[in-house]
């Protein structure tokens, strides 16, 4: 009972996301080309334009939720971007404008053996959304975590995110706890396989 009601507030937030053509239609009044968006290594002095996209973002996610402070998240990403054990890519509109980011890590739990490597966060301002942005994201984490000796990736969600859609899109599978049930979590087996 509990995962069908989760898939069924992931679908009505899903629905509120504005369409692939809406958005096309959005970035091209602001003279924007999706088209020209660039996936590129984040540096430390990206941490203030991460923390406003990772702020907004959140508050489009999870509506009414509470989104951290933007002072909390810089200070955040001021000290993970110094971090060597940690990296991050980010998406940039021509202007140099952050619409998105991704961030990766190695992992490790004995639990889950299989997963040695982690996509810890991935945010996208919602007008940049469902253009191939994301994927674009998700894949450099990945190809990063290969060329690191990753053989597999995982991600740790929340049921109700309508961005679940696209971890299965682009090839997630449910990882689901000892009694079957689903609370966000998803694995990518083979990274070589996703980078197919």
């Amino acid at each position: 009972m509990k995962k069908r009601f989760s898939t069924w507030i992931r679908a009505i937030r899903n629905l509120r996301r504005p369409s692939a053509s809406a958005n096309r239609r959005r970035l091209a009044a602001l003279g924007i080309d999706p088209a020209r968006i660039s996936v590129r290594r984040a540096l430390p002095a990206d941490a203030g334009a991460i923390a406003r996209v990772h702020v907004q973002a959140f508050a489009e996610t999870h509506g009414g939720l509470n989104p951290p402070t933007f002072a909390l998240r810089h200070r955040q990403w001021t000290e993970l971007l110094h971090q060597t054990d940690r990296f991050c890519y980010l998406a940039e509109n021509e202007r140099g404008e952050v619409a998105g980011f991704a961030s990766g890590n190695g992992y490790f739990d004995p639990a889950l053996p299989e997963y040695d490597g982690q996509l810890n966060k991935i945010y996208l301002l919602q007008t940049y959304q469902r253009l191939g942005i994301g994927r674009q994201l998700l894949l450099a984490v990945a190809r990063r975590l290969y060329d690191d000796g990753a053989r597999a990736m995982l991600l740790f969600g929340e049921a109700e995110n309508p961005s679940c859609f696209f971890y299965e899109k682009m090839g997630g599978v449910r990882l689901l706890s000892p009694d079957g049930s689903f609370h966000g979590g998803y694995g990518w087996p083979s990274l070589a396989s996703l980078l197919r």
